[in-house]
């Protein structure tokens, strides 16, 4: 679960980080209203729930309380589109209208899971505002990693040493690693997957300030956190996500033409890298997961084609827990109610599987069979191509 801008920042003022001056506005006026109480220039940051915002003109400069108006008229109401939203992009119903800071010296800072070394890390870099991932790639050096374990949390002498990497002057290295070591232990306490602050600042006045921060929660755990819930934003997912949740369904909506269904994550990633590898694009990734009934089936493949965008489907099963049959039977219904007009590439393996092909055989359905995974990717993806 990702949270807003300035709820992850109202986070940080609690943990005594320095955050900019700001306030929330909903309307244009609201915004005017702002910007002559913090004295221009100012930072008008449309929150929606997606990176990028700067690059899409999500983020905009206004010199004086008539300029703020204007460029918050111009902004609310509108869809951002960035690289992270998809096509269709993200409403921006508020502002976060923000004092703007003289800054010395940016920095990025961030907290995440690394998956294959099985610890939390700890991520710096001499260089703020830019991608991370970007930065890794082509100024690697600028970067620096200390990982942790989750009994442990991040020692003192870690958080000084990414003091000492971002050479910070001597009379900042206490606060950094006071400050470092509340937001770990908030990470850990919370259950978050990721934490950034980017860019982290020393402003003018030699102080360190949190100008942007990003917070995403492990939705796995929200159960233990109420108080967390409470903060998603129905408003900023995408419609047919939140009603895969309701049915313990993993689904997220991608930006390619072919719809996937498939049981296991390791599977749904492989199928996404076999249909790119012949050419096309995955429309979703949808992980039914283990211990699926037949209705949360039936529903994820209406999901799946309720998408406008797919142009071919491809159900993809190694029977295991889930049985075959058990797919199937979800499949047929799920077609019959909603009168199937795109092609469907099945490919089965694993329990049940003859009793779950006779099923789509027999249910008069134009399903095209695939006897192994390659097949199956290559063919829905000269399907889709078909109708383009």
């Amino acid at each position: 679960m990702l949270i807003h801008e300035f709820q992850a920042k109202s986070f940080l003022k609690e943990l005594g980080w320095e955050i900019p001056a700001s306030g929330l506005a909903e309307t244009a006026r609201e915004a005017r209203q702002l910007a002559g109480e913090l004295s221009c220039p100012v930072v008008l940051k449309a929150q929606i729930l997606a990176g990028g915002r700067g690059k899409a003109g999500g983020i905009l400069k206004a010199s004086t309380p008539e300029e703020a108006e204007l460029l918050a008229s111009k902004l609310l109401g509108t869809r951002l589109v960035t690289a992270q939203t998809g096509s269709q992009g993200l409403p921006v119903t508020r502002l976060l209208v923000e004092k703007a800071l003289y800054l010395r010296k940016e920095y990025y800072f961030g907290l995440t899971v690394d998956r294959n070394k099985e610890s939390l890390v700890a991520i710096v870099s001499r260089q703020g505002g830019l991608n991370i991932e970007e930065l890794s790639e082509s100024e690697a050096g600028l970067i620096n990693k200390i990982f942790f374990q989750l009994d442990d949390g991040l020692k003192n002498f870690q958080a000084r040493q990414l003091a000492y990497f971002l050479e910070l002057s001597d009379n900042l290295i206490k606060d950094f690693v006071a400050r470092t070591r509340l937001l770990v232990g908030f990470f850990i306490e919370n259950d978050l997957k990721l934490l950034e602050i980017n860019p982290l600042a020393v402003t003018e006045d030699n102080r360190l300030t949190a100008v942007d921060a990003r917070m995403e929660f492990d939705d796995c755990s929200l159960a233990r956190h109420p108080e967390l819930s409470a903060l998603r934003e129905g408003g900023q997912e995408n419609e047919l996500e939140k009603e895969a949740r309701q049915y313990g369904l993993n689904y997220i909506k991608m930006n390619g033409h072919i719809g996937c269904l498939v049981n296991g994550a390791g599977l749904a990633m492989a199928t996404m890298d076999i249909i790119n590898h012949f050419g096309g694009q995955p429309a979703n990734f949808l992980d039914i997961g283990g211990g699926v009934t037949e209705e949360a089936v039936s529903r994820a493949f209406e999901i799946l084609l309720l998408d406008s965008q797919v142009r071919s489907a491809l159900i993809n099963i190694f029977g295991g827990i889930v049985r075959c049959d058990l797919v199937a039977r979800g499949v047929v219904t799920a077609a019959r109610h909603i009168s199937l007009n795109r092609p469907v590439v099945v490919r089965l393996e694993g329990t049940n599987v003859a009793e779950g092909r006779k099923i789509l055989e027999e249910s008069g359905l134009p399903f095209t069979f695939a006897q192994d995974f390659e097949q199956a990717a290559r063919l829905a993806v000269e399907l889709s191509r078909k109708l383009t």
